[in-house]
């Protein structure tokens, strides 16, 4: 009986609401009034449009190598090429703190939004941690959430992009009203102050843009499952950035137009009463925006599942990771104990309380500028080291754009250290971060002891001669 493998199945439509989706999630809905009360409206606007440069110019590393070499794994495979085995592990494994800190994210976000539909739901007082009071009621949704999304996942990715798609037009249908509302009857004396906390205060918005970016990256880790030409792999990459990056920007834009400060200062969810304000006290309007942003939640949760579980299917049949990761569901063609990890690490979420909002929004983001960082540096050295590869989306100006990435990823993981007015805290942020690197080289160890480091280069360089397999087949097709 042939081995199970990953189906071919997504479509333009499919990419492009798996990545969208992914980046917009539930973090517009829950955390846009820090962002403004940290910075100010104009200075959140800004420092996503420093957000946004940084990963348009990620992406557009990413369009090209993903193109070139469409395989499971993204980063995985770039960096393998560019800089070996260990780099390879080191890269991926960031990404997969990325992603399974957004997942998380979502486990706890999916119960606030209960604190807004539901007052005085949260019952039966379990423990307090960092102020907050977690109850088995409040818990318990995020827990039954995610088994939920898990489930989803499991049954295979077609199951999973169509319901992203239904769930992405609800998000856009929400965003439009809401943008559209504040157009109408907001007023640009509300956006005052336009900058608060000087420099201070745009720079902690900004370290917090990465995890709000990240989901264009899940297209390259779905690569062997999209059906589309590899040119047009990398054209929707780029489209997905540019379109979340535009839709920050209105929301925050919005939200300020109609919310004074004050009102901001009291909201628990600034952008569902934002809706309210701008619609004239309607509360239907509210519960639209939010059955958008349940959307956003469900969106990005499914998203980051496919890329997380794909990140670690393809470290395990590369030996990195134990093997019985790499297996995939004889039925369902899904990387199903990949899956299954993801499910328990995220479900214990919400017993940290919402404080660890937060704590994965910061530690997730400096996980996953370092995978960044390791992209653009790959994409350098592989436009030295293998200048004739077919690049169906290759960039122009040489390496130009990858050595801006790249010290642009230094710049802002800078931002994340001890010293700097935006520094991850301690003890929270910083333990996820090591707890996460422990448990990663003790992995990393035990795998390599255990199928040898020989067997783990094999493979890699069996899966790269798909690549060079499909090139001699394809000779044909031209570059951009």
């Amino acid at each position: 009986m042939d081995e199970p493998k990953l189906l071919k199945t997504l479509g333009n439509r499919d990419v492009l609401a798996l990545a969208f989706g992914a980046m917009i999630g539930w973090g517009w809905v829950v955390t846009a009034g820090i962002w403004i009360s940290e910075a100010g409206s104009l200075g959140a606007i800004l420092a996503f449009a420093i957000g946004g440069l940084l990963v348009t110019f990620v992406g557009l590393t990413y369009a090209e190598l993903s193109s070139a070499l469409p395989l499971v794994g993204g980063e995985h495979v770039y960096s393998f090429m560019a800089m070996g085995r260990l780099a390879s592990f080191i890269t991926t494994w960031a990404i997969v703190l990325g992603y399974v800190s957004v997942v998380a994210f979502e486990a706890v976000a999916l119960p606030t939004v209960f604190d807004y539909l539901i007052p005085n739901y949260s019952k039966g007082y379990l423990y307090t941690i960092a102020g907050w009071d977690v109850t088995v009621t409040w818990a318990g949704v995020g827990i039954l959430g995610s088994i939920i999304i898990a489930w989803i996942n499991y049954r295979g990715i077609k199951f999973s992009s169509v319901a992203t798609f239904i769930l992405t037009l609800l998000i856009i249908i929400a965003g439009i009203l809401l943008i559209t509302g504040s157009t109408f009857t907001g007023n640009t004396a509300n956006m005052q102050p336009l900058f608060e906390h000087g420099l201070a205060g745009i720079l902690t918005v900004v370290i917090m843009t990465p995890f709000m970016f990240v989901g264009f990256d899940v297209i390259p880790q779905a690569a062997e499952e999209i059906n589309l030409p590899r040119k047009q792999i990398g054209k929707l990459l780029i489209i997905s950035v540019f379109l979340a990056v535009l839709w920050y920007v209105l929301v925050i834009f919005g939200v300020s137009r109609i919310l004074t400060p004050a009102d901001i200062a009291e909201s628990n969810l600034v952008t569902a009463d934002a809706m309210i304000k701008a619609f004239g006290g309607s509360q239907l309007m509210g519960n639209i925006l939010l059955l958008g942003g349940i959307g956003g939640i469900l969106t990005s949760w499914i998203a980051f599942y496919v890329g997380g579980s794909r990140a670690i299917y393809a470290l395990a049949k590369a030996g990195m990771l134990p093997r019985s990761l790499g297996e995939l569901h004889p039925k369902y063609h899904t990387p199903h104990k990949a899956i299954l990890l993801i499910a328990v690490l995220s479900t214990a979420a919400p017993l940290l309380g919402r404080q660890a909002l937060v704590w994965l929004v910061d530690a997730g983001g400096l996980a996953l500028v370092v995978a960044w960082l390791m992209v653009a540096i790959s994409f350098i050295i592989l436009r030295h080291k293998y200048p004739n590869m077919n690049r169906p989306f290759q960039l122009p100006g040489g390496t130009s754009i990858g050595w801006i990435a790249a010290v642009m990823s230094v710049g802002i993981a800078v931002l994340y250290f001890p010293g700097m007015p935006s520094a991850l805290i301690w003890p929270y942020e910083w333990l996820i971060i090591l707890a996460w690197s422990i448990l990663g080289a003790f992995l990393y160890k035990v795998s390599m002891k255990r199928y040898g480091t020989k067997q783990s280069d094999l493979h890699m360089e069996k899966e790269i001669a798909k690549v060079i397999r499909y090139e001699e087949d394809h000779k044909e097709e031209k570059t951009i």
